[in-house]
C-alpha cells in the first residue's frame, strides 16, 4: 500500500471530504485537534504523539508513521524514543498474533485431537 503514498499529492484527495461530507471532515478535525492539543491536556503532547506513532506502526498507517514522527520530534522526541516507541508497537503486534494464536486452539478444540 505505501507504494500509492504521496505525501504531497494525496492531500488534494481531502477535497472529496470538504465536498461530499463537510459536516464530518470537520467534526473529525475538531477532535483530531482536542486530542494532539498542545496543551491542557493529562497526557504531554511527546506523549500522545509517541502514542500515536506506536499505533501507526502497529496498523501500518504510512500517514500516521510519517505525521506523528514528525511531531513527536517536533514536541521534543529523541531518535531513543522514535526507536522504543517502534519497539513497543513490534512487542504489541507480536503479542496479538501470540494471544490470537490461541484461539487457534480454543476453536481447533484442543485436546480433541490425537496426534
Amino acid at each position: 500500500m505505501s507504494d500509492y503514498y504521496d505525501r504531497t499529492e494525496d492531500k488534494k484527495f481531502t477535497a472529496v471530504y470538504k465536498k461530499e461530507t463537510p459536516d464530518i471532515l470537520a467534526a473529525f478535525s475538531a477532535f483530531d485537534s482536542a486530542v494532539f492539543a498542545a496543551e491542557g491536556r493529562e497526557i504531554p503532547l511527546k506523549y500522545r504523539e509517541l502514542i500515536a506513532l506506536a499505533v501507526g506502526i502497529t496498523t501500518q498507517c504510512v500517514y500516521c508513521i510519517d505525521a506523528h514522527s514528525q511531531n513527536a520530534v517536533k514536541a521534543g522526541a529523541t531518535d531513543g524514543e522514535l526507536a522504543e516507541a517502534a519497539w513497543v508497537a513490534t512487542a504489541i503486534r507480536a503479542g496479538g498474533g501470540y494471544a490470537h494464536g490461541r484461539l487457534a486452539f480454543k476453536l481447533g478444540g484442543a485436546g480433541d485431537h490425537q496426534h
